[in-house]
């Protein structure tokens, strides 16, 4: 017979390996080398300047400003300045609208036309690159609420090459409506460019949920996200229009010129006076707001003794609910985030299970459950590249112990 003692010990020897390893480091020598790789970017003319920042294990792991705000006045770049995220608006109001499915005001496999009317008699386009004038059919099945979340629904962004892109830009961007109501009522009135859940297209889509909420709870999504979110998160710097005090850190947008230098860009976003307040984009942030939202999320979706969304409802939000569907190796579409399924296939280090987005402005972020881990890098580049969210994840990753 074994000796209990012996037994106790062992069972003490191996709850510490655990422990261990639920507590891995990260190296601060490679932590250099993460640090140096984006300083030489920005000295080359790359970049303007990065800010930063990593969790794991519950605690700050590095924080970093490099490079400046604005290039042309060589302003330097501050942990706390504001950026705008663009496309990182899209897993917030996601998750906004997934509280509300929380509340039961609707299931995911409702058909949107039963919330918006305009939505009911859909069609698709039989040529994207011909545009209205090639002709149309009625879309096969009505668009759920599930396929406006997973970009599964047939809809674009309007920022692709094609005539229906062309159109589409127009009708919701170009036309400049005033209010998100307006938008999405342009929206519907373009012809899809597939047959709902037959592809993935990235989409305009968010916008939808952004004017369900104004639906379900008859606020707009900007009072609805401050409210439910943003000051219970402590999210003091995220928001549609920034004050003026926060107009001072709003770092400046860049972009390559003829020549191929990297320079301030001549038009500026709109800090102030914006009215549509939308899902696909919009959101003025900081690294340190984003990484509450984030830090909420991968703690199960509680967070400082309050509950935003069941672990359940996080759950299936992170699972792939695009089939095959997603172009990117090893990678799929969830509700509101892209997700790691296939590690190997993705021939790059993660995990699989890590969620992540990013903005336009080459702003980006992921969230790495197995690694208790959540890292967010933010610049001001256009035009947009995942060359830097890419590289990120590398110079990340190889810094664990």
């Amino acid at each position: 017979m074994l000796n209990p003692k012996f037994l106790l010990s062992s069972l003490l020897t191996l709850l510490v390996i655990a422990s261990t390893f639920g507590q891995a480091k990260i190296s601060a020598e490679r932590l250099q080398r993460y640090d140096a790789y984006f300083q030489k970017e920005i000295d080359a003319g790359r970049l303007p300047g990065v800010v930063t920042l990593l969790y794991r294990n519950g605690e700050k792991s590095h924080e970093s400003a490099l490079g400046f705000s604005d290039l042309s006045a060589k302003t330097p770049m501050r942990t706390d300045q504001i950026f705008f995220i663009q496309s990182m608006t899209k897993p917030i109001i996601s998750t906004a609208f997934m509280m509300l499915y929380e509340e039961g005001h609707f299931f995911l496999s409702d058909p949107i036309a039963n919330y918006l009317p305009e939505f009911k008699e859909m069609r698709v386009l039989l040529d994207p690159e011909k545009g209205s004038a090639g002709g149309t059919e009625p879309a096969k099945s009505p668009i759920t609420i599930a396929q406006v979340l997973s970009h599964t629904a047939g809809f674009l962004h309007g920022i692709g090459g094609t005539k229906l892109d062309r159109e589409v830009a127009q009708a919701i961007y170009m036309s400049q409506p005033k209010t998100i109501e307006e938008r999405v009522k342009a929206l519907a009135t373009q012809p899809l460019a597939s047959h709902p859940g037959e592809k993935w297209n990235y989409s305009a889509s968010p916008d939808i949920l952004a004017r369900l909420i104004e639906v379900f709870t008859g606020r707009t999504a900007e009072e609805f996200l401050r409210t439910r979110l943003f000051e219970p998160l402590g999210m003091k710097d995220t928001g549609y229009n920034l004050s003026d005090a926060q107009k001072s850190r709003m770092v400046q947008l860049h972009n390559f010129n003829d020549e191929g230098v990297l320079v301030k860009s001549a038009r500026q976003t709109p800090t102030s006076g914006n009215t549509v307040f939308g899902g696909t984009h919009g959101l003025f942030s900081t690294v340190q707001d984003y990484s509450l939202f984030a830090r909420m999320l991968l703690n199960g979706g509680e967070w400082n003794g309050r509950r935003y969304l069941s672990p359940k409802t996080i759950e299936i939000m992170r699972i792939n609910q695009s089939g095959d569907l997603f172009q990117d190796p090893g990678k799929g579409f969830g509700l509101g985030f892209a997700v790691v399924d296939d590690l190997a296939a993705t021939k790059a280090t993660g995990s699989e299970g890590a969620f992540y987005w990013s903005g336009a402005f080459c702003t980006y972020f992921f969230i790495d459950p197995k690694e208790k881990m959540v890292a967010i890098f933010m610049t001001q580049v256009n035009p947009f590249s995942s060359y830097y969210e890419n590289k990120f994840r590398q110079m990340i990753y190889q810094t664990l112990e």
